[in-house]
């Protein structure tokens, strides 16, 4: 893959990543069953956000700076509730002070938007109950 639109899968970003798609996902059967698809969600997300940046990034890892940093970071922003129930909704960008980053993240708003579109039963699954 050279380009960040041809991940299209967890398996894809596992590629890039070097990973086992079968072997990489703990075991979360110690924790309750209510959590354990968002659990199972959220890492497959830390694992394609990584590997899109990567791409996006011509193939170097995406460091983002926390603390006192100029640089921008862009996160999927979607939209919970009313008529249409859990949709894509745009991209957000924030500056932050936070000595506590996100590993969810992203290098662009273009990046962003991919990933929420592309991979939005993910986000679902990580952010509703």
């Amino acid at each position: 893959m050279k380009n960040y639109t041809d991940l299209k899968t967890f398996e894809d970003a596992c590629k890039v990543e070097k990973l086992d798609p079968k072997k990489v996902i703990p075991d979360f059967k110690l924790y309750p069953v209510k959590d354990r698809k968002a659990m199972i969600a959220h890492t497959k997300l830390v694992i394609i956000a990584r590997a899109l940046n990567k791409l996006a990034n011509q193939g170097k890892q995406f460091k983002p700076k926390w603390g006192p940093s100029t640089d921008w970071k862009y996160y999927p922003w979607f939209e919970m509730g009313g008529s249409s129930g859990f949709r894509y909704d745009g991209y957000v960008t924030w500056r932050s002070s936070s000595h506590v980053g996100s590993r969810l993240c992203f290098i662009s708003s273009e990046v962003a938007e991919y990933a929420g579109k592309q991979f939005i039963k993910l986000y679902k699954e990580y952010f509703v109950m």
